[in-house]
């Protein structure tokens, strides 16, 4: 709770600043606010606790995402001060956006209630909306905006619809009631279409097929960084809330919805893996690229009573690569009017450092070792093989196969062509997110139990 009252405030100390005109302290001062912040989420760890009549539910999962995602919006935040110097509006509605977005992140993995469970739901995606259209001068940006707006409202309506359901079921919007009523015998039909309902809007909010059809085109138009925040913070905030959702009430799955998460599962992976194959735009490529790996993270649900480290593992990992990935994009396509692959011809002559990054984490998304992505992938597998679901997994393998495709068809333009142009001078926080994050993901790989362990 403390957590989420720091935060807020810090949103708003980022607003006072642009009045008293202390621009140019707001991104340092956001990054050790929030650095402060993780600290006193680390408190957390252990000292579960509920607050306001269960509405807030401090637990280890929830300390544990939450740091997850701070970590995160320090790198988002670190890349907002160059990234928006030229736009109209004021940095501080930015960073204040991006504030306020985590506050909504973390309500969503500490929910003990449905209405705050909806509650994170919309500060998150009213905070996307905004900034997916940020760029008022662009008609992509624009498009993308409106587009979001559109299928996201549609499935924030699908999300409280369940919500009505299971209301309807059990008399209750407090978890805690709801999960020890579930344990009865007999569960009234409305409870078991309110999740499916619940989950159907989640699906949408993760970008898996069928409900993925929004994706390319908002990352495509979006701002670089929006994209950079959809790709990483949001999708990962997305399949914990899934994740927390099913287990905190106590949901028994059934077969059928088994199966169909199975479906769904692979269906992500091999038409993101396959769609992406033909992109030329390196966005619309990592768009797909996300959609394949949502099908990943979605095989934590077929054991889902012992796959929260793993869980945890591998939105880690794939985060970590996203965002060193999308420095790189950030670096190369500064001043262009597109993402196309052609943009980062020569790229490994010209600024070898950057190239390696980009290199790196590819490798980790196509789960290469000695990668945090590669450890990741094979834990997955294995627990997914004891749950008994080897069909599934030896669609995983396939489709890892057909991603180093794409990944290297960038690696091999970045080393094998002739640059377009004379390289720039790189920014020096660029080089910084773009290390760290990368440093970060090989240190997992090497000592994966320092995440395992947390939620082991």
């Amino acid at each position: 709770m403390n957590t989420l009252i720091a935060i807020s405030g810090l949103g708003v100390l980022c607003l006072l600043f642009e009045i008293f005109n202390f621009r140019k302290a707001i991104v340092p001062v956001t990054i050790i606010g929030l650095l402060a912040i993780l600290g006193l989420t680390y408190a957390e760890f252990n000292a579960p606790a509920s607050f306001y009549n269960n509405m807030i539910v401090v637990s280890k999962f929830s300390a544990v995402f939450s740091a997850l995602f701070i970590v995160l919006t320090v790198f988002l935040i670190a890349l907002s001060h160059d990234f928006y110097e030229d736009h109209q509006t004021k940095i501080s509605d930015f960073i204040a956006i991006k504030i306020f977005m985590l506050a909504g992140a973390v309500a969503m993995v500490s929910f003990g209630n449905l209405a705050m469970f909806f509650l994170g739901i919309e500060v998150l995606s009213i905070s996307l909306y905004i900034l997916a259209a940020s760029n008022r001068l662009n008609v992509k940006s624009n498009e993308a905006g409106m587009k979001y707006f559109l299928m996201g409202s549609f499935a924030s309506g699908i999300i409280l619809f369940g919500i009505c359901f299971i209301y309807g079921a059990m008399g209750s919007f407090d978890v805690a009631e709801i999960t020890e009523w579930s344990r009865s015998a007999e569960l009234p039909i409305w409870f078991p279409i309110g999740i499916t309902l619940v989950t159907i809007g989640m699906l949408f909010k993760i970008a898996a097929v069928p409900f993925h059809f929004w994706a390319p085109d908002v990352y495509e138009g979006s701002p670089t960084l929006t994209t950079t925040t959809m790709s990483t913070l949001v999708k990962v905030v997305a399949i914990a809330t899934l994740y927390k959702l099913l287990t905190a009430m106590n949901a028994d799955l059934s077969d059928t919805y088994i199966n169909i998460i199975i479906v769904i599962s692979i269906a992500s992976m091999t038409v993101g893996n396959i769609m992406a194959l033909k992109q030329n735009n390196v966005k619309r490529m990592l768009a797909f690229s996300g959609i394949s790996h949502a099908g990943f993270m979605l095989m934590t649900l077929l054991n889902i009573s012992n796959s929260a480290g793993n869980l945890l593992y591998y939105t880690t990992a794939y985060s970590l690569s996203g965002i060193a990935a999308f420095a790189v994009i950030l670096y190369v396509c500064k001043n262009k009017n597109n993402e196309d692959i052609a943009n980062f011809n020569g790229l490994g002559k010209n600024n070898p450092l950057m190239a390696a990054v980009l290199t790196a984490s590819l490798l980790s998304m196509a789960g290469i070792p000695i990668f945090a992505g590669f450890f990741a992938k094979m834990f997955l597998f294995t627990q997914t093989i004891e749950a008994g679901y080897l069909i599934v997994v030896i669609a995983a393998v396939i489709n890892s196969i057909i991603s180093v495709g794409y990944y290297f068809k960038l690696i091999l333009a970045m080393y094998n062509k002739e640059a377009n142009e004379e390289a720039t001078k790189t920014p020096f926080v660029l080089y910084a997110v773009a290390i760290v994050s990368i440093l970060l993901n090989i240190v997992l790989g090497l000592f994966p139990s320092v995440v395992l362990d947390l939620l082991g």
